[in-house]
């Protein structure tokens, strides 16, 4: 049986297709083959993939080169009876992991949605006899019926189809059902052009067939998305790759230098305990304990932000992957446009008009030479609307507000520029009521409906399809008065013609007048005898919100890219209206998948007219053509006609460009490539659950617009950890360098490992978290995309992180050795050694609010919340410094007035040395980061 999985199907005749499978079309399967199959192929299901246990993903949180060092020291100080110590170094790794848990995304349930999509009852033939089954017991072979509503179960080659049509934009992107046939198709044909066949599913929206099983579970095309999935990884994002980078680096130079901290101590005569407790003190001194929990809340908070602005942030490093985005990969459908088929061109009488308004909202204008007019009055206009209202079987339904379509989008477009004209469709059917019709078959290309006019004194028969077989009907065209006149088939052809040059979907429409007695009518009856009415024109028109947001994140050096299912044609002038194209820079590219396909397989492929260079001999792109590919990705802005594997491709082929790529989409065939991309976006109203779960982010409105606002959003979290780091490093390196200075010096440490886990939680947690709520800067989205290969630590914050480093070093070692030289207690001096580290990095936070600005350019009072965090940081130290329980845990004590003098004087020099180096930045135009 495996011989019989083909990829091919489409190109066989159908009686070859079922004789190949050993089946029968009329009587399908007999029990005995069904659980032979059934045995062999498996369930007609998706293989699900194993996840993380809870318990390995929390131990996970420990596996970090910082945290080793923690738990090595806590565990040390534990064996040597400083219990204390050892629990605080303990507490905090605990508190970490389970923040580091907490923020963990949920294991990714992509397969188990696709699985679901695929849970469902289907009618069968088996032995002669018409069988409700479930999905999962469907084997190659079998006979399925389908009907409008259904679900197509499994992979399918069509044998008999009755005008049916199957939405397949889950799968293949395009944005109108697929009207199916049963012929044969070309081998190379795509995945979208497949009219033949049906695949797993897509759903019927109109119509009836039957189809012989050819591929079931993960042989089927949503097998293949769902092996794409899992084949495609997790990719870090840019920040947790320099934090994990930053971190190697800090592990080896904590070692370095508690090991030297140890060997100096000991070569001088001291005691190995003491020097121990000093290389532990400098451990926990230079590691950043509160950056993990300042990571996770930053981020929480920016998810907060987003969900205001529509985007649910599903993975948490997404928000500040959104901040670095350099390319965004758009789907069209539904993404840049309304995913409302509109009508917003006519052609009648030989005169072109255009219609206003988009979506199912029936507010709008008729619009001749630039004049508004009166629909009605332009008679041969009104025919042509009328015949699009009564030639029509879809409807529109309103619920909670929100209109929706029964049947055919392209119909239900029909029905809205009618009622941009006044007609209503219950009102004009009850006064035209339809005798007979023929259905719209894809063999004769038309639809026809018989209806009794003035008050049955005669009918008429309204016409409408594809304008050459419309056309060939036609003897006569109504003029602008409505009178028949001889007809021009060539100028309307061309008009027809370049209407679908501009990516408009072009109906036709002719009338014929008939006898009052007439009861049905048939294809002898059209023909011959028709007067041509006009055309239509439509397409989902682009979200006005959409044309905003690509200006501004072209103005934010972001490039936009449109990667979708649909026709190029199409694509190329949404593309247009959009602004995706920059104008004159010669970049109106647009690409197709075949196209894409055959890039490797000539020397030359024209693509728009332009001659592109391939090199030859190489094998096509599922074998890794690399090179072309990438710079396609590059140059070109449209990409049409795509399958998963190309969208995939594509991604990954931004990515080797050094691009963080942002992915937007929400049908099945997203997917991988959602899940490829640095950050994958997905449609919440209009998105399938797989798309979702593949997802970093979704989007509640399933607006373009709102990824403008997440990014923006994601700036702010990215600009909010750079001050967050910039803030709380230098405390961890003045901290080192005390103990260094003090070992070097052969003097009592200024700062116990306590009083180090004190100062860094306390600070980290109620002044440098504060920074996570600073407003946006004004000038966030004009400045280009953080390169991702710049470094965490730039030179201007590497020169920051020094003078302030220096600059406690000075003031706590110095205010240490004055109290030990004017007869203090050792535990006095060490007080004020604390106090120093935290007023100077109060008053250095205020420095912090803006890299490059001063805190009162950005308005001073504009972040409350950091004021309520310095009130209470300064209650806390109160506490530490004069309340005996702390005193005792602490080894802390009491200070007199003259010594918190010296150490506010001490906080407000280092501001204003570090705001006079940053006015000296502005001055000299060099950057803050």
């Amino acid at each position: 049986m495996e011989t019989l999985i083909s990829e091919h199907w489409h190109h066989l005749e159908d009686g070859e297709v079922v004789h190949l499978l050993k089946s029968d079309r009329n009587r399908g399967l007999d029990l005995f083959e069904i659980k032979h199959r059934q045995e062999h192929f498996g369930p007609n299901a998706l293989t699900a993939i194993k996840k993380t246990s809870p318990l390995l993903q929390f131990l996970l949180q420990f596996h970090q080169p910082l945290v080793y060092i923690l738990l090595v020291a806590g565990a040390v100080t534990g064996f040597l009876g400083e219990w204390v110590d050892a629990g605080v170094i303990l507490g905090v790794v605990l508190v970490n992991a389970a923040i580091g848990f907490i923020q963990e995304s949920k294991a990714v349930k992509a397969i188990e949605a696709l699985a679901k999509t695929i849970k469902t009852e289907t009618t069968v033939i088996r032995e002669g006899k018409r069988q409700a089954i479930n999905a999962a017991e469907i084997v190659p072979g079998d006979i399925v019926l389908l009907q409008s509503g259904d679900k197509a179960p499994a992979d399918m080659r069509l044998l008999h189809v009755k005008n049916l049509q199957v939405d397949e934009s889950a799968l293949t992107g395009e944005s109108v059902p697929v009207q199916k046939t049963i012929g044969v198709l070309p081998n190379d044909t795509m995945l979208a052009e497949r009219k033949n066949m049906a695949y797993t599913s897509t759903l019927v929206t109109y119509g009836q067939g039957t189809g012989v099983v050819v591929g079931t579970g993960d042989k089927t095309e949503i097998g293949k998305i769902s092996q794409l999935i899992s084949e495609a990884g997790e990719l870090e994002t840019p920040l947790t790759k320099k934090i994990a980078r930053f971190s190697l680096i800090l592990l080896f130079v904590i070692i370095g230098l508690a090991g030297v901290t140890f060997a100096i101590g000991v070569l001088r005569g001291q005691s190995a305990f003491e020097m121990f407790m000093a290389a532990v003190a400098l451990a926990v001194g230079a590691i950043p304990e509160g950056l993990p929990a300042a990571l996770t809340i930053t981020l929480a908070i920016g998810v907060s932000r987003m969900a205001k602005r529509n985007a649910i942030i599903r993975k948490l490093p997404a928000v500040e992957t959104l901040g670095s985005t350099t390319v965004i990969c758009s789907d069209k459908t539904g993404t840049l446009t309304e995913n409302k088929m509109t009508v917003v061109e006519l052609f009648a009488a030989a005169t072109p008009y255009s219609v206003t308004g988009t979506g199912y909202d029936s507010t709008g204008t008729f619009i001749l030479e630039g004049e508004v007019i009166v629909a009605g009055e332009f008679p041969a206009l009104r025919e042509c609307l009328l015949a699009g209202l009564l030639c029509n079987d879809s409807a529109l339904t309103e619920k909670n507000g929100v209109r929706t379509v029964e049947g055919d989008p392209t119909e239900a477009a029909l029905i809205v520029a009618a009622e941009k004209a006044g007609m209503e469709t219950d009102s004009i059917s009850s006064m035209y009521p339809r005798i007979d019709s023929i259905p719209f078959e894809s063999q004769y290309q038309y639809m026809a409906t018989l209806h009794r006019f003035e008050e049955g004194t005669y009918t008429l028969i309204y016409m409408k399809g594809a304008v050459e077989t419309v056309l060939s009907s036609c003897d006569t065209m109504l003029d602008q008065r409505g009178n028949t006149v001889e007809i021009n088939d060539t100028a309307l052809k061309e008009k027809a013609e370049e209407m679908a040059s501009r990516g408009l979907r072009v109906l036709a429409f002719a009338r014929k007048h008939t006898p009052a007695n007439l009861k049905s009518i048939d294809h002898e009856d059209l023909k011959s005898g028709l007067t041509f009415i006009g055309l239509q024109a439509m397409i989902d028109p682009p979200r006005q919100e959409a044309i905003r947001a690509i200006q501004t994140c072209h103005n934010a050096g972001i490039s936009v890219k449109m990667i979708t299912g649909d026709h190029v044609l199409t694509a190329r002038a949404i593309a247009k209206q959009i602004g995706l194209f920059k104008d004159g820079s010669g970049d109106e590219k647009a690409m197709t998948g075949e196209e894409l396909e055959a890039l490797c397989d000539a020397d030359l492929v024209e693509m728009d007219g332009e001659k592109i260079t391939a090199k030859p001999g190489i094998v096509p792109l599922k074998a890794l053509c690399d090179a072309d590919l990438v710079e396609m990705a590059d140059v070109v802005n449209v990409f049409a006609r795509v399958t998963p594997d190309q969208k995939l491709r594509l991604v990954e082929s931004l990515q080797t460009k050094n691009n963080v790529v942002a992915m937007t989409g929400d049908g099945v065939n997203d997917a991988p490539a959602l899940k490829q991309a640095n950050i994958g976006i997905a449609m919440g109203v209009g998105g399938t659950e797989v798309a979702k779960e593949a997802s970093d982010m979704v989007l509640t409105d399933d607006n373009f617009a709102s990824i403008e606002a997440a990014v923006e959003e994601g700036r702010g979290v990215f600009d909010n950890l750079t001050k967050f780091i910039t803030w709380t490093l230098p405390t961890n390196l003045g901290e080192g360098l005390v103990i260094l200075a003090a070992i070097f010096a052969g003097v009592a440490l200024p700062i116990l490992p306590l009083q180090i886990l004190w100062i860094n939680m306390t600070t980290a947690v109620l002044l440098g978290l504060m920074l996570a709520f600073e407003p946006k800067e004004p000038d966030i989205m004009k400045r280009s995309p953080r390169d991702p290969s710049t470094p965490l630590l730039t030179g201007g914050i590497i020169a920051r992180i020094f003078t302030v480093s220096l600059i406690l070093l000075a003031g706590a070692f110095g205010l240490f050795e004055y109290e030990i030289a004017t007869g203090a207690p050792v535990e006095k001096a060490r007080t004020v050694a604390v106090n120093v580290f935290v007023l100077v990095e109060l008053f250095y936070l205020f420095n912090c609010r803006s890299l490059k600005k001063s805190a009162f350019s950005i308005g001073f009072f504009s972040n409350p919340i950091l004021f309520a965090g310095v009130a209470i940081m300064v209650i806390l130290q109160i506490l530490f410094t004069y309340l005996p329980l702390m005193n005792r845990l602490f080894h802390s004590a009491p200070l007199p007035v003259s010594s918190w003098f010296m150490i506010t004087a001490l906080g407000a020099a280092a501001y204003l040395i570090i705001e006079g180096e940053k006015w000296l930045r502005r001055r000299t135009k060099r950057p803050a980061y």
